[in-house]
């Protein structure tokens, strides 16, 4: 495995591959293996692990700049330390790496607010096949220049290039914050609750619908809200006002407060420990339909009530990758985002890419012609 030092050196790495045309696996920290497509053997293996150093921070104007390799925890307390954060919240936070997560574009309940990772990259730098460092956006939270470039790389899995450094904007941290976890009778009552919220004055952080068997791993026996609120203590007051008669509510702070969303959040992390064969789908809907996903799915899953992302989880791959192969019928895009290496090539992962794959194909043509980096990482398909 290379590790190289610099992002010079990263550069000059995918070079001197590309140019003998040896097939490459980018990696981080390698805490996605299971996610999207299967890790296909390669000729070398690159990690960025060894970048990983602050190169700037302004905390008085909300931006930070990081090498790909520094990992998640890390970053998140060192703008903890000035209450700061790039609130994404993604999955395997322990090991993964900030190049990994902005690769794999992943992010948790928070979304709802903050967005996901192209809404807090401003820039970034990133090494190419040909040995060239790109530099794309800035350190301007307003600055838009050639931003899109970077925007390419989120969600590419490596395999377009390498990504060396990412420009964050950062947020303030709020002064006060609270959760709440609401139970329900049915889907329907859930829902309702979640609309009544959703067109009030109230915009909290996160929205989360847990269905039964995904609300028992909290202690719960039916559907659940778990909605986190956060601003000055007035505004957390007025919540617990204004949520009381939806339901039966608990209300949650300080450490209860946050072991709720970190087991939201490594939710997959630890289903996927428990459940070898097991899979998670990932499916985008209206907000309309997040009701009539969550239903659909057999056992255990959560979705991002505010913004219509539903995960479902499956203890098999076989009943995973129909549910999925179902899903377009229904108008929802769907992939199967976490499944066994080795099962991976049984069945297709992303069934309906959509009408822009072709762009993507031709994107992918571009930057590398030979298919030389991460092949089939994403989901079978590049």
């Amino acid at each position: 495995m290379h590790t190289p030092a610099t992002a010079e050196e990263l550069a000059d790495s995918l070079h001197r591959f590309g140019r003998h045309s040896r097939t490459i696996r980018l990696q981080g920290a390698g805490t996605k293996g299971l996610m999207a497509g299967p890790l296909e053997r390669a000729d070398e293996t690159v990690a960025t692990t060894g970048l990983r150093r602050v190169l700037e921070y302004e905390p008085h104007d909300l931006t930070i700049s990081v090498e790909a390799g520094m990992p998640w925890q890390e970053f998140s307390a060192l703008l903890a330390a000035n209450r700061q954060m790039v609130p994404l919240d993604p999955p395997f936070r322990a090991a993964a790496t900030v190049g990994g997560v902005v690769a794999s574009n992943t992010c948790g309940p928070r979304r709802r607010l903050y967005g996901t990772a192209r809404d807090c990259v401003i820039g970034m730098t990133f090494a190419t096949l040909e040995g060239k460092l790109v530099r794309s956006g800035g350190m301007v939270v307003k600055n838009v220049a050639g931003l899109d470039m970077a925007k390419l790389m989120i969600g590419s899995f490596g395999t377009l290039a390498a990504i060396a450094v990412v420009n964050f904007k950062v947020s303030p941290a709020p002064d006060c914050e609270r959760s709440f976890l609401i139970s329900f009778d049915s889907a329907g009552a859930a829902t309702a609750a979640r609309n009544h919220i959703l067109t009030s004055v109230l915009q909290p952080a996160a929205i989360d619908l847990l269905n039964p068997a995904g609300a028992k791993t909290l202690g719960k026996t039916a559907w659940a809200l778990a909605v986190r609120a956060a601003g000055n203590a007035k505004a957390v007051e007025r919540y617990e006002r204004e949520l009381a008669p939806l339901g039966d509510a608990v209300a949650l702070d300080g450490r209860e407060h946050e072991a709720l969303w970190r087991h939201i959040e490594e939710f997959p992390v630890g289903f996927l420990a428990r459940h070898p064969n097991s899979a998670v789908v990932r499916a985008s809907c209206t907000l309309k339909e997040v009701e009539r996903a969550m239903a659909s799915f057999p056992g255990a899953a959560i979705a991002r009530a505010g913004s219509g992302v539903c995960y479902g989880y499956f203890e098999d791959c076989e009943r995973a990758a129909s549910w999925t192969a179902a899903a377009a019928g229904n108008g929802w895009k769907a992939v199967v985002e976490f499944a066994p290496n080795e099962r991976k090539s049984e069945f297709d992962l992303w069934p309906a890419p959509g009408g822009d794959f072709e762009l993507m194909r031709r994107v992918k043509s571009l930057f590398d012609p030979e298919n030389l980096l991460n092949r089939g990482r994403l989901y079978r398909r590049l």
